[in-house]
């Protein structure tokens, strides 16, 4: 089956650290791009960090650099996302993401119109920031 399974949420006070995981089955991430993205309760999904698999090169929203960080473990065929730093304006539901055409634009992958080309989504997962 193929699928991306997301874990790592929760309640976090601020200023300290989550790491969010997103495992692949039925395929591998090696030359995806991926990405991590969020939603607010009304507003639309939001690119926070993007990766091109091939490449290795990434692109962080402006609101989570310098605090947020994409990483890949091949051999395990998970993506993360670590963040540090967390803002009660960090909570959302986070969401992973995966397409198998890479061209090595992360920042367009992290973009709006990018979101309809994803083919694989994880579940979502919660994190709160608060005290």
């Amino acid at each position: 089956q193929l699928q991306l399974v997301e874990s790592g949420g929760g309640l976090v006070q601020p200023g300290g650290s989550l790491r969010l995981s997103c495992v692949a089955s039925g395929f591998t991430l090696d030359y995806y791009a991926i990405g991590w993205f969020r939603q607010f309760p009304g507003k639309e999904r939001e690119g926070v960090a993007c990766m091109s698999g091939s490449e290795g090169n990434t692109y962080y929203a402006d609101s989570v650099k310098g605090r947020f960080t994409i990483s890949t473990n091949n051999a395990e065929n998970t993506v993360y996302l670590q963040m540090n730093s967390l803002k009660p304006e960090d909570t959302a539901v986070y969401y992973c993401a995966a397409d198998p055409q890479d061209f090595g634009f992360a920042d367009y992958y992290c973009s709006g119109p990018y979101q309809d080309e994803y083919d694989f989504w994880g579940q979502g997962t919660q994190v709160t920031v608060s005290s």
